[in-house]
């Protein structure tokens, strides 16, 4: 019986959480991120849930533009570049550019 109620517990934590969390689109939405011209997501608000999502986002998209730029024989830099025009042009109306060092929604 106790088994039955720690793992009722524990599911009942785990879908709390899980609603909790911070998605790329619910942050997005909410404008607390948006998109920059290096092809990274930047804070429009503080939000210590947005920092950690922009962190771990930013990290993987750092990783995928190194293996972009060494398979098409560019620098990282430029890699961004590209990186940074395609999501501002795909970024959704609503959300956040940031354009010449200024937030502006789109």
């Amino acid at each position: 019986m106790k088994i039955i109620k720690l793992a009722l517990v524990v599911i009942a934590f785990s879908m709390t959480f899980s609603a909790l969390a911070l998605t790329l689109t619910n942050a997005k939405s909410q404008g607390l991120v948006g998109e920059t011209e290096n092809g990274y997501l930047a804070l429009v608000t503080s939000n210590p849930q947005a920092q950690a999502l922009i962190k771990s986002v930013n990290a993987k998209r750092k990783s995928k533009y190194a293996q972009l730029a060494k398979k098409n024989n560019l620098s990282l830099s430029q890699v961004e570049t590209l990186a940074g025009q395609k999501a501002v042009a795909k970024t959704a109306s609503g959300h956040f550019i940031k354009v010449n060092g200024q937030w502006i929604k789109k």
